[in-house]
């Protein structure tokens, strides 16, 4: 208990200090915001190593590929991956809940990178604007867009269905995927307190190319992702 409390304070300690600290870079070019987004990744990783004993293991970097446009589908059970993720690919643009940047100074700083919203009340049909500006990433940028299935934090221990909009950005924009599996609720779980001397694992599995039938393509990555969570977890 006293553990948690000291990690909460310490980390969100920093996690302030780094937005006042990086308000000179809303104005400045997005490459510095990028650069804070990587800082607040590590400071993750320090507060978590240093206050909580927990170890954090990155396998199958080596399947990042730099030659092809891809993007990136990963399981979502708290905010550590929103962070250290930023650690692992070169400027990724994220897909978030609209509710995200409308936080004062937190939610500039999402949006001066690059980071799309949806509205989750909207059906996907009627957001073409979040369609457009995925297009954009994918054709006009060499960011890497990152996208949380799930749609928010789920225990470490869900297995629900997927939703779609992953597959129709596979399907659309014809783009490879790259899975990412992620058991960090195991330490860091949504509404509760943290578990110290634990292990984190970021799996990065084989990117798939594209060209598969949409449903086929779904359901394989959900299998892939959950089967090696049940590994990792």
């Amino acid at each position: 208990m006293i553990r948690n409390t000291i990690f909460l304070l310490v980390f969100y300690f920093g996690l302030i200090l780094l937005l006042i600290l990086f308000i000179p870079s809303l104005v400045l070019p997005q490459n510095i915001v990028i650069l804070g987004g990587k800082f607040l990744g590590y400071w993750t990783k320090f507060c978590l190593k240093y206050i909580m004993a927990t170890k954090i293991e990155v396998k199958g970097i080596e399947n990042i590929v730099n030659n092809q446009k891809y993007f990136v589908v990963c399981t979502h059970q708290s905010i550590f991956e929103t962070f250290f993720l930023q650690t692992i690919f070169e400027n990724p643009v994220f897909i978030l809940k609209k509710e995200l940047v409308r936080i004062p100074l937190f939610g500039w700083y999402l949006k001066k990178m690059g980071s799309i919203s949806i509205d989750r009340n909207k059906i996907s049909k009627e957001n073409l604007k979040f369609s457009d500006e995925v297009s954009k990433v994918i054709k006009n940028t060499n960011k890497t867009l990152v996208i949380f299935p799930q749609g928010t934090r789920k225990n470490f221990d869900d297995r629900s269905t997927f939703k779609k909009g992953f597959a129709r950005i596979y399907n659309d924009l014809k783009i490879a995927c790259l899975p990412v599996a992620v058991n960090s609720g195991r330490v860091w779980p949504k509404n509760s307190r943290l578990t110290s001397n634990q292990h984190i694992t970021v799996s990065i599995l084989n990117i798939i190319p594209p060209g598969k039938e949409q449903n086929k393509f779904a359901f394989e990555v959900e299998q892939l992702i959950y089967n090696e969570l049940n590994k990792i977890a």
